[in-house]
């Protein structure tokens, strides 16, 4: 073999290389969460990420960045939606105020139960994933927390309890329900609840027995009513320009990681709920179900939020009620 037959063997060898590296470069995304690295819906989060980079080859290697240590909870969707990060996880109604479709899942005791709460989503996913679009997004796969109840610090039977009380709010359906209250909302996120309940800048707040849990208020508080009153859904979302940039061969592999992570998602969601009601007795809350009093008080605002709501926005809510309703 002559000089240059050697020169040409060696530069198409390298270039075969370089085509082969390409081939299996992974590209590298990093995925915000708002929540402890111990929350199921982290843990999901890294279950996620594992099965995409097995279904894609390790095409996709997706790097999870729990507790808002990345980008602050309320910073994720913004994040994802101007690309400083590819994927990431969100509370979904927390975006209301901007597209107050999202709010779909805040509606109280329309669907209290896991099976009806699979149902209404059912019924708004398409609208949901339309409204998403507008955001530049797209949604991947959804989970829901337990049903959503009340942390006090007292014993409270009815409203006449809750005047002036420092509640956390972490949407506009709970401020709503905070004002109806006599309450005084405040926006505080979960990675930052324990501080705010131990500074006293928050006094209760309603959510799943996984939050308390979580973040161990026991420490600051005593009371935990069971309200059940919605199944607030996280869910994971890309954005909508870089998923529309894959293969679909890639995308299809996504999906499929996906949609295996939400079902088992749904499924831990629903195993852990009492759980964590257990957990928080064993560490000495009072848990109860909420007296007839105060539920009704309760019941009375959700009717209340759920007109106001639908006159906001309009026929495709409606449409969602309707479809969830004839089911």
């Amino acid at each position: 073999m002559n000089a240059l037959s050697k020169k040409l063997n060696t530069a198409a060898a390298a270039v075969a290389l370089a085509i082969a590296g390409s081939a299996v470069a992974a590209e590298k995304w990093d995925m915000p969460m708002a929540y402890a690295a111990t929350n199921f819906h982290s843990e999901m989060g890294v279950v996620f990420a594992d099965k995409v980079r097995e279904y894609t080859g390790g095409e996709i290697d997706i790097t999870v960045h729990p507790g808002g240590s990345l980008f602050k909870g309320g910073e994720i969707k913004r994040a994802i939606q101007t690309g400083q990060a590819p994927i990431g996880e969100r509370f979904m109604s927390a975006h209301a105020n901007e597209a107050p479709l999202l709010g779909w899942d805040n509606l109280p005791f329309i669907a209290t139960t896991y099976e009806n709460n699979e149902k209404l989503w059912a019924a708004a996913k398409d609208k949901v994933n339309g409204q998403l679009s507008d955001l530049n997004l797209v949604a991947l796969y959804t989970c829901p927390w337990p049903g959503q109840g009340f942390y006090f610090k007292k014993e409270v039977g009815s409203s006449k309890d809750t005047q002036g009380v420092k509640f956390r709010s972490y949407n506009t359906a709970t401020a709503t329900f905070a004002e109806e209250l006599g309450m005084i909302p405040v926006q505080v996120e979960a990675a930052e609840l324990s501080q705010a309940l131990a500074t006293g800048v928050a006094e209760s707040f309603i959510s799943s027995g996984s939050t308390g849990y979580d973040r161990k208020v026991w420490e600051h508080l005593s009371h935990y009513y069971k309200v059940n009153a919605w199944l607030p859904r996280n869910y994971v979302m890309v954005n909508k320009g870089i998923w529309e940039g894959l293969s679909a061969d890639t995308q299809a592999a996504i999906q499929k990681a996906a949609d295996e992570t939400g079902a088992a998602c749904s499924a831990k969601s629903a195993e852990l709920a009492n759980w964590y009601f257990e957990q928080l007795e064993a560490n000495g809350m009072k848990v109860t179900d909420a007296g007839p009093d105060f539920l009704a008080e309760l019941e009375a605002i959700g009717e209340k939020m759920t007109a106001d709501w639908l006159s906001e926005v309009g026929a495709d809510g409606q449409a969602i009620l309707d479809a969830y309703n004839a089911n």
